[in-house]
């Protein structure tokens, strides 16, 4: 289907936020949780580099390279999927669940299509012991929730369905339904809702999942611990985001909900994951912070950020033809002047151009922060590592809705690079034609700085002509002042 903007921020969050969550998890799984603010500090049952997101995020992806392409509601899709699992499982599970494991390793065994060999194992399991409800199927139905976001009766089959390849209990089930459907409202309409999915599930278990939300909703998440039953995981997660929403709408709460869920114990990795997916749904890939996609990364050698944020989009799209962004490999037309200044408040500090994208080694950078959408052959640019290649998501444009988060998108920007600066870097900061974003987030830093905002803005409109010097973003930057006059 068409989407918005703000739904294409959004729907480019799901994958982003849920990996950042995963990983933020990861070192505190079943151990301590931190005193202070979860970091990416690696360790865990993996264990796992600093970064590095597991399992959760790994069977995520299984998922959503499949839907990437196409529609996951037809049995070979499926069978894609379940045979994805099973590569997995042999080339790159760095932690498997229990129950996914003997699932798995049991199915592994007999011949057949890889779907139909899964459920007959998972049906075993649940005919052996009934106690086949555990949060593994949970953890990875983020994504299932971008499928179908025309038809909330196909996604919530799919969730089940897919759900069912390792997981029979019904209760493992509903959980995905719920969860996948929630992410859809998301990233439809901006909003969390948990209850209006009530009426995808079987009548007789209506009732009681009304009660579970209501019981987690506004409470400490840590109430939920242990978390592995689907239902513990799933109220843990609500807990997280619903006990640490303002009602501001600020993006900033994604960062609360994150760290409460961290904080909530047990399965740590498990429980941001789930709640990442649906913070990432309702604030978009524009509500992560530059500290957290800079790191993050993992199986299969995912190019960290982009690639979680190309998936998500391609896949809410229904696919996304070769050529089309984010499938296209340039994204520079060649009519883009190249203009690579020094920035008046910091000589370390490039102000450019899509076309001085491509010069990077003449202009001696060793760090990018692009504001602009780039080709799958634009990024990382030449002799830029990838984690010092940026990407904010920052759109040229006056309708508020297209920048939701304007002034944290602004700031986030110039934090990256102050950071990158920290670190001796020589940085390029661009965007299409240097006339708005570029501009405005130049600004932003020389403020960060200490500058003086009105003065800042006049140098800035100097040595960039080409500054517009009105609209939505450098009205931002400037802290709503008119515009200043580089004749001043």
């Amino acid at each position: 289907m068409e989407l918005t903007t703000g739904q294409c921020d959004r729907a480019a969050g799901v994958l982003l936020a849920q990996a950042c969550g995963d990983a933020l998890g990861v070192p505190y799984e079943f151990a301590t949780p931190p005193d202070g603010e979860p970091r990416m500090v690696g360790g865990g049952l993996g264990p796992y580099v600093p970064g590095e997101w597991s399992d959760d995020t790994q069977m995520s992806l299984c998922i959503a390279r499949v839907a990437a392409r196409g529609d996951l509601t037809s049995a070979a899709a499926q069978d894609e999927v379940a045979a994805a699992f099973e590569g997995w499982l042999h080339g790159g599970a760095s932690d498997v669940g229990t129950q996914t494991r003997v699932v798995l390793t049991q199915a592994g065994r007999w011949d057949g299509p890889a779907a139909h060999r899964l459920r007959e194992a998972a049906e075993r399991l649940h005919a052996l012991n009934g106690h086949t409800a555990g949060n593994g199927a949970l953890m990875r139905t983020g994504v299932v929730g971008l499928t179908r976001l025309d038809s909330r009766e196909t996604s919530a089959r799919t969730a089940r369905s897919l759900a069912e390849l390792t997981h029979t209990d019904p209760l493992a089930g509903d959980s995905c339904v719920l969860w996948s459907e929630a992410v859809r409202v998301a990233v439809l309409e901006g909003r969390f809702d948990l209850i209006s999915g009530l009426d995808l599930l079987p009548e007789e278990r209506r009732g009681q999942w009304s009660t579970w939300i209501h019981e987690a909703t506004g409470v400490e998440p840590k109430t939920f611990s242990p978390n592995g039953f689907t239902v513990k995981a799933f109220q843990a997660a609500w807990a997280a985001i619903s006990s640490t929403d303002e009602g501001d709408g600020s993006p900033v709460h994604l960062q609360r909900a994150l760290a409460a869920a961290v904080h909530a114990g047990d399965d740590t990795d498990t429980v941001a994951a789930i709640a990442g997916a649906l913070l990432g749904a309702r604030y978009g890939a524009s509500a992560v912070p530059t500290r957290w996609r800079r790191e993050v990364h993992g199986w299969p050698g995912m190019r960290a950020a982009r690639d979680l944020v190309s998936l998500g989009i391609q896949t809410a799209r229904g696919g996304v033809p070769q050529g089309s962004w984010p499938r296209v490999e340039v994204m520079a037309t060649g009519r883009e002047p190249a203009r690579a200044v020094p920035h008046p408040h910091d000589p370390g500090v490039l102000l450019g151009t899509l076309a001085d994208l491509g010069r990077t080694t003449e202009l001696g950078v060793d760090a990018v922060v692009s504001l602009c959408r780039l080709g799958t052959a634009e990024a990382p640019a030449a002799g830029v590592a990838a984690r010092d290649h940026v990407e904010v998501w920052l759109v040229d444009s006056n309708l508020p809705s297209d920048n939701a988060h304007l002034d944290f998108v602004l700031d986030d920007a110039a934090a990256a690079v102050k950071l990158l600066r920290a670190e001796g870097r020589r940085v390029l900061l661009h965007c299409v034609h240097a006339e708005q974003r570029t501009p405005s987030v130049a600004l932003r830093y020389a403020v960060r700085q200490g500058a003086d905002a009105r003065e800042a803005a006049r140098a800035i409109q100097t040595v960039l002509p080409s500054t517009r010097g009105y609209g939505r973003l450098w009205e931002a930057a400037t802290g709503r002042l008119a515009p200043v006059s580089s004749r001043g």
